[in-house]
């Protein structure tokens, strides 16, 4: 069995800030995904996003507490010298990405198998068409994806595909779509390629 290699970096999670903050956000089993300071001068908040790096399952509260804590003693050791911040007072805000983030990564397609997706598909030449479909599989080169459409009629069944494999080289970032039931991360595969 091969060791899995260490998650690349979010682009957003680079820098002076994102290199002082990110040991602390590892030693607690978490990924760093972004590092901001958002705020006017005496009002700054110091917002650390983070997420598992494996899995399908959320982060809990206690989870979130513990990255704070051990983000916290990171900042208090490095004094005065905390990068957007200096010795400025701050709040600190530990967060997770949410729906909202767009999927770029492996690891991010990897953590939400069994949702629903749509993503830009590159198709001969540079046309890209949009997909939408449920996760059903996602390794370290690619993902695939069992397609969507919605019914013809409001209240008939959606129309389900059968599953598609994509390189992630050929797709745009992925966008989770909001959903009130159905599929979810702890569907099975029979599960995954119906639609009610």
């Amino acid at each position: 069995m091969t060791a899995e290699p260490p998650p690349t970096p979010d682009p957003a999670a680079t820098g002076p800030l994102a290199d002082l903050v990110a040991p602390a956000v590892a030693s607690t089993g978490m990924v760093l995904e972004g590092a901001t300071v958002s705020g006017e001068a005496g009002h700054r908040t110091l917002t650390v996003v983070v997420d598992r790096a494996a899995g399908t399952e959320g982060v809990d509260l206690d989870e979130v507490a513990a990255v704070a804590e051990a983000v916290s003693q990171a900042l208090d050791a490095a004094g005065d010298d905390v990068p957007g911040l200096g010795a400025e007072p701050y709040q600190l805000e530990v967060t997770t990405p949410g729906v909202s983030r767009p999927l770029t990564q492996p690891r991010h397609w990897q953590r939400n198998v069994g949702r629903l997706v749509s993503v830009a598909v590159a198709g001969e030449g540079e046309a890209r068409s949009e997909l939408t479909g449920r996760i059903r599989e996602a390794d370290a080169t690619g993902v695939v994806l069992v397609p969507v459409r919605p019914g013809a009629k409001k209240g008939m069944p959606a129309k389900v595909g059968e599953p598609e494999r994509h390189d992630y080289d050929r797709l745009g970032p992925g966008r989770v779509q909001v959903e009130l039931s159905s599929g979810g991360s702890g569907a099975s595969r029979d599960e995954l390629d119906t639609e009610v």
